[in-house]
């Protein structure tokens, strides 16, 4: 089959050229396809930078802000608050389990769990939420409650990194080559994080592994494809573009070069290097730790020293029914390595105060252990009370917020919903409560729920700011 505008000797030079390549067994048209259109959405008939154009007229009047971008750790599944940060020794041995010894930290009265001690050396430059609630026990609309601040019924509102994206991404100023909100590694396909604000604002989920030896981010970094077959596929582009000359005034055509130029840049450029964690010195990606929770916090820090607004890390494994306190003896001194160290490396790079960090998850688990069969030492969903962290941005650190009471069964004192640590953050940003998203019906919206939705809220955290 020939392929579309190609004369006989330049068919024969494509094929010269994908078997230099070692593209074989690939044809000559889905070669041309992939190095234009590969990956991940980049890559559109559009340059990047205005895929989300919109009148700047139009948007809403933001302030600076003391933060300029967040970095969100979701701890995806549900992690225990008594084992994290609302630790329960008093309460008994069929509360606590195997981890009935929390740690002091560097704040007075301040305790933690005991896997945890890297963060506890650290307190002064985080608060604790220790009184969060929205009662809510699915994955889905739990999920859905923490990153919205709603709940689902009539519409899909957008989650708080596509809102991040909307106000300080294209719209705003925003000119990086890099997405405005990235994801690392895997979307949680829980619910449209873009909501009804729509394609355009959905994250950029870069796939692959960063502790691995090469980042294969999606659409940059190709398996198995050197530097030089990405080259020898560019400049077969360059042969085979017969376009260019007959049509050098189409304002169309202009747009796939651009946006061609942009996607190389990523690929080939200094743009893509960003996500080259080799070129980290060895004893700062062994300070985060070399799996793929602490290099995705390496990443995250690089992409806001790159001026990204929105960075949410999609740490899994925290769905912990059977084998809890086995589970925990694994992952949490990982988060207790990998948020330190990047805690830590933010303050000292001067980026801690202008950067969000904002740590939880949909929900926390049972208080009291499900030791019965089939769990054998398990914790459940619970949306009744559970924890979560904030640092940085403006956020004062070394506070406890809330609390639960002695089996960490109910909350205590000052309610959190998730619309007040959502409302609070993009407070931080700029974002005041009142500015109002574009509803496809027309209907007013704003970030934050105002009384008329009745959405369960305690307050903006004033006392954190």
């Amino acid at each position: 089959m020939s392929t579309p505008f190609l004369s006989p000797d330049a068919s024969r030079e494509a094929d010269r050229l994908i078997r230099q390549m070692g593209e074989v067994p690939l044809s000559r048209r889905e070669a041309l396809r992939r190095s234009v259109y590969g990956g991940a959405g980049l890559l559109l008939a559009e340059p990047i930078a205005v895929r989300a154009q919109e009148s700047v007229a139009a948007m809403p009047q933001i302030k600076e802000g003391a933060a300029k971008s967040v970095i969100q750790i979701w701890l995806w599944g549900g992690p225990s608050h008594l084992d994290t940060f609302d630790p329960k020794p008093d309460a008994g041995r069929e509360y606590s389990g195997a981890l009935a010894e929390p740690i002091e930290t560097n704040v007075s009265g301040m305790r933690i769990g005991q896997l945890l001690p890297n963060l506890a050396k650290q307190a002064d430059q985080y608060s604790l939420i220790r009184s969060m609630t929205h009662g809510n026990n699915g994955h889905e609309t739990a999920a859905y409650l923490v990153q919205t601040g709603r709940t689902s019924e009539r519409d899909v509102f957008p989650g708080s990194g596509a809102v991040v994206s909307y106000f300080k991404g294209y719209n705003a100023g925003y000119t990086g080559l890099i997405p405005p909100y990235i994801v690392l590694t895997q979307p949680q396909g829980r619910f449209s994080e873009a909501g009804f604000l729509g394609p355009a604002y959905k994250p950029f989920a870069t796939g692959g592994n960063p502790a691995a030896s090469v980042f294969e981010v999606e659409g940059i970094v190709s398996p198995g494809i050197t530097e030089e077959q990405q080259r020898a596929r560019r400049k077969l582009l360059g042969r085979l573009n017969t376009l260019g000359g007959a049509l050098p005034g189409d304002s169309a055509l202009k747009t796939v070069v651009d946006s061609e130029d942009q996607a190389y840049e990523l690929i080939l450029g200094d743009s893509g290097k960003l996500f080259d964690l080799g070129q980290e010195k060895d004893a700062m990606r062994d300070r985060y730790g070399r799996n793929t929770f602490g290099q995705s916090c390496l990443m995250a820090r690089r992409l806001v020293e790159k001026g990204v607004p929105y960075i949410t890390i999609n740490y899994k494994g925290w769905d912990t029914h059977k084998q809890h306190f086995q589970i925990m003896n694994r992952k949490l001194p990982e988060l207790d390595q990998g948020l330190a160290a990047l805690l830590g490396d933010l303050k000292e790079k001067g980026l801690l105060e202008d950067t969000i960090v904002w740590c939880t998850g949909e929900f926390g688990r049972t208080p009291k252990v499900a030791t019965e069969s089939p769990w054998n030492g398990g914790r459940h969903h619970f949306g009744k009370a559970f924890s979560c962290l904030l640092a940085g941005g403006g956020f004062q650190g070394g506070q406890v917020v809330g609390s639960t009471n002695a089996t960490g069964e109910e909350v205590a004192d000052r309610p959190v919903y998730p619309a007040d640590v959502i409302g609070s953050i993009y407070g931080q940003l700029g974002i005041p409560a009142d500015a109002e998203l574009p509803h496809p019906q027309g209907v007013p919206t704003h970030v934050v729920p105002d009384e008329s939705e009745g959405i369960p809220m305690g307050g903006l955290l004033e006392e954190l700011i």
